[in-house]
């Protein structure tokens, strides 16, 4: 039977709930899916270009969303105006089922754990909170260069410290 290759780390913050994972593959996607619905996952956020097919996790009751930016690098604008319209959807106030997203990038370090940090950041975490939050669970996860970019240049959208994505 396949399994999940690494240990998926579940980040959780206020009503903020997420798994990251490394990706899958048409091997081991049904262990990824287990997963999935052990944490009550609603969406799947791809971070990299796959090399697998959404289909089983699509069948699985699962949305899948592609938000490829390269490798190493911070979000684009763009992506992180649909990643977070998506939390906002998925966390809205008043929604009565505990769902979360997972997200994956090739191997969990760096993109998935980039874009985790935004949302935490958002909710009103400091971007080294954010970073410290996303390590206890996932060793090794955010790059030098994206840490500066949390740290020194990413602006939250939200005013105050409340969250633009609930």
């Amino acid at each position: 039977m396949a399994v999940v290759a690494n240990r998926p780390s579940f980040v959780e913050h206020g009503a903020l709930r997420f798994l990251i994972v490394d990706a899958p593959t048409d091997v081991n996607v049904e262990a990824y899916i287990k997963e999935f619905k052990s944490h009550h996952v609603s969406d799947l956020v791809r971070a990299c270009e796959c090399g697998y097919s959404p289909e089983r996790i699509l069948k699985s009751g699962v949305a899948v969303h592609d938000m490829p930016f390269p490798d190493g690098d911070p979000p684009p604008d763009a992506i992180i105006a649909a990643w977070l319209g998506l939390c906002g959807r998925v966390f809205a106030k008043g929604n009565p089922e505990a769902r979360a997203i997972a997200v994956h990038c090739v191997a969990g370090l760096g993109r998935a754990p980039v874009l985790v940090a935004i949302a935490l950041i958002e909710q009103g975490l400091e971007p080294l909170e954010a970073v410290t939050a996303i390590r206890s669970k996932r060793r090794g996860a955010i790059n030098a260069r994206q840490l500066q970019y949390l740290e020194h240049q990413y602006k939250r959208r939200a005013r105050g410290r409340g969250c633009c994505v609930m």
